[in-house]
């Protein structure tokens, strides 16, 4: 960049407003050849389906940046996150990047002197809500020029997002990527000294960076990421497309990790993956999911969960070592997105009706009072009402205890984005609202289950709705109020239960059998 793009950059950034007009007439090659980084690579969704396994490098050797060390001291980030677990810790990597550079958390947009958006791309509604917030973000640019504004996560990783950010929203400092969060320090550095839009988006798949910096929410629970990306290519799904192709940590890394958690005293670990049970199947030796659960079973720490699973890889070894017990949780989330064999081929999901029903049935076998919720989407193009039938009566056979359901969201760059979206709204929503009125009346019936049994409850904290209230969950994930001495939170303790909701449990604390 010569001097007079430069001081022309630096006019953008301090006064924005005064050249959005004229920056709103560029194409977005011309803003990236213009005024931004040369780092930018579109995200090429045509090659993603090709792409080959192949070696990963593990990294062990992270460090901040010597010039880097101290430069957040005296101020304060702020980081929104949209999506999944899988998102909720990235943000904690992010935040402990930050912390590691001297910055201290706020909530305050008004206090923040970095703001991150860390974004998710799976649903429509979620695009527009980050789109929403940038756009309440402006004033306070204006407001303040050194207010550093990052866009990152799965949003970030497709091709149409990057450009309407370039076009729309050019007061934004950094954009960047699921496989690049680890080069944070760097990309903040160009950004608070060069004064250019900084836009580092890989499209190829990122290493595995061990012994990042973590910033957990709070010393009860944590996520211990095992894998990254999917391979599976569900004809609706942009995850593949965002996170890339199917890279697992090694099993010894992952063990470690869990352990210095036990030691910490956390109570539970939730281990993540986009497709969680397809773990190891990068590796050129004989290692699933299962293998890992058996090891992880002997480690001190009370509960393991896992989520999200995909049918197809949810094999009898996986079965058989969740049937062990002891720490290993029996609350299964196995997301089938519809009970009709028709569109689960058009989806892509490459098992029928009867294979769903198959696993179910082993589940039970090893596993009579194993939970199970899953994943519905109504709506899916050329969807028939006799096919949405078959989703209701499989959500009664299998007798799901709880379901996200959703409207179907065409996607831009999956295959099922370039067919008509052919289901009326009112017909969606008719439908949705069906799906929902079966899936509240199974929920309140396994709830009502509950009422004179005594339960043991992770307890997290106070209510949301009364401090004098406490709140935690059971084994089988089912969320519990009641009252009890604040000095229980973060112990696992007997709960009996004296009425069903249809979503919660209230009981009273057993007293005099946990030390308070």
């Amino acid at each position: 960049m010569n001097e007079e793009q430069r001081l022309e950059t630096n006019q953008i950034k301090n006064d924005p407003q005064a050249n959005l007009d004229r920056l709103k007439k560029m194409d977005a090659d011309e803003l990236i050849g213009k005024y931004f980084q040369a780092t930018y690579q579109p995200p090429n969704l045509k090659k993603a389906k090709k792409r080959l396994k192949k070696d990963v490098d593990i990294h062990y050797d992270y460090a901040i940046p010597e010039d880097m060390k101290g430069i957040g001291q005296g101020k304060k980030f702020l980081i929104r996150t949209y999506g999944c677990q899988m998102n909720e810790h990235d943000s904690e990597v992010m935040a402990g990047l930050l912390t590691d550079l001297g910055y201290q958390p706020t909530e305050e947009t008004t206090e923040a002197d970095v703001i991150l958006l860390n974004t998710c791309a799976i649903r429509e509604n979620a695009e527009n809500r980050v789109f929403g917030e940038i756009g309440h973000l402006k004033p306070i640019k204006m407001e303040n020029p050194d207010l550093i504004i990052g866009v990152c996560g799965c949003m970030s990783q497709e091709e149409s997002v990057v450009n309407r950010i370039l076009q729309k929203h050019p007061f934004v400092d950094m954009i960047f990527g699921t496989h690049n969060i680890h080069r944070l320090p760097q990309l903040l550095k160009e950004a608070m000294f060069s004064k250019e839009m900084v836009v580092e988006v890989w499209s190829k798949e990122g290493d595995i960076i061990e012994n990042l910096p973590k910033v957990r929410k709070g010393n009860i629970k944590a996520w211990v990421n095992i894998m990254y990306g999917c391979d599976k290519f569900c004809t609706y799904c942009i995850v593949p497309y965002t996170r890339g192709k199917e890279r697992s940590r090694l099993p010894e890394d992952i063990i470690e990790e869990v352990r210095h958690l036990a030691a910490q005293g956390y109570q539970e670990v939730t281990l993540l993956g986009q497709n969680v049970n397809a773990y190891g199947k990068d590796f050129e030796f004989e290692y699933g999911l299962g293998d890992l659960l058996d090891e992880l079973r002997k480690i001190d720490i009370p509960r393991i969960r896992f989520t999200t699973s995909h049918p197809r890889d949810f094999d009898d070894r996986l079965i058989e070592v969740l049937a062990k017990g002891g720490n290993l949780l029996d609350h299964i989330h196995l997301p089938v997105q519809s009970g009709s064999s028709e569109v689960l081929r058009v989806m892509a999901r490459r098992y029928t009706r009867e294979d769903y029903l198959e696993l179910v049935r082993k589940i039970r076998a090893a596993m009579p009072n194993a939970t199970l919720t899953t994943d519905i989407i109504v709506g899916f193009p050329n969807e028939t009402d006799e096919q949405f039938e078959e989703t209701m009566t499989l959500m009664k056979e299998v007798g799901f205890e709880a379901a996200y359901t959703f409207i179907y969201s065409p996607r831009e760059g999956t295959p099922a984005a370039r067919w008509e979206d052919n289901i009326p709204m009112e017909v969606k929503k008719e439908r949705l609202q069906r799906l929902n009125a079966l899936v509240n009346e199974q929920s309140k019936a396994s709830m009502k289950a509950y009422e004179g049994q005594i339960v043991d409850v992770l307890v997290e904290g106070e209510s949301k709705k009364d401090p004098d209230v406490l709140s935690g969950y059971t084994e089988r994930n089912k969320l519990v109020n009641f009252k009890a001495p604040k000095s229980v939170i973060g112990k696992i303790v007997p709960v009996k239960i004296t009425k069903a909701k249809t979503w919660s449990l209230d009981g009273e604390f057993v007293e005099n059998t946990v030390e308070v």
